[in-house]
């Protein structure tokens, strides 16, 4: 099984700003959905919660939180990060979608890495990804492209453990 952690980065790490996404970008909404269709997301409470319609469709959803009385339609709970991987062992692929807690614990067991470089910051940001090494990783990135509605330039870059 491969773990991949996906996620829209800012340039200062920024990923989220008082419980939303730091960024939105339609190309980029559209690459995590052709990216996790199909798979197993596995995501923190926090994150789960501000999803503006619950479960992600056509995806298992798994929902890492302490409360063991928490429950929601369509959605599998684990109360750590272990208990989630081991959940999906037999899967192919399982995606790490956030948020920095899950990211930072995440980012050791992780095969890949799916990044949206996002070429701007937010200063109310509060929410942030982990460095990553480069001495850890082999990147691949796309050309610098201009998202139409906002104005920010992005890329898609994708990081193999080396």
């Amino acid at each position: 099984m491969s773990i991949a952690i996906i996620a829209a980065v800012g340039a200062d790490n920024a990923i989220g700003a008082a419980g939303n996404l730091a960024f939105h970008i339609s190309a980029d909404l559209k690459h995590f959905k052709n990216l996790t269709v199909g798979k197993p997301v596995i995501m923190g409470r926090k994150t789960f919660e501000s999803l503006p319609n619950g479960p992600l469709p056509q995806r298992r959803n798994i929902v890492i939180t302490r409360n063991s009385d928490y429950n929601y339609p369509g959605v599998e709970t684990a109360s750590s990060l272990k208990d989630a991987v081991e959940l999906v062992y037999d899967t192919p692929e399982a995606m790490i979608i956030g948020g920095a807690e899950i990211y930072r614990q995440a980012l050791p067991l992780a095969d890949k890495l799916y990044i949206t470089q996002i070429d701007a910051t937010r200063s109310d940001a509060d929410t942030f990804f982990p460095d990553i090494n480069p001495e850890e990783w082999n990147e691949s990135t796309e050309e610098w492209q201009t998202d139409p509605k906002s104005g920010l330039k992005y890329r898609f870059a994708c990081f193999s453990r080396k």
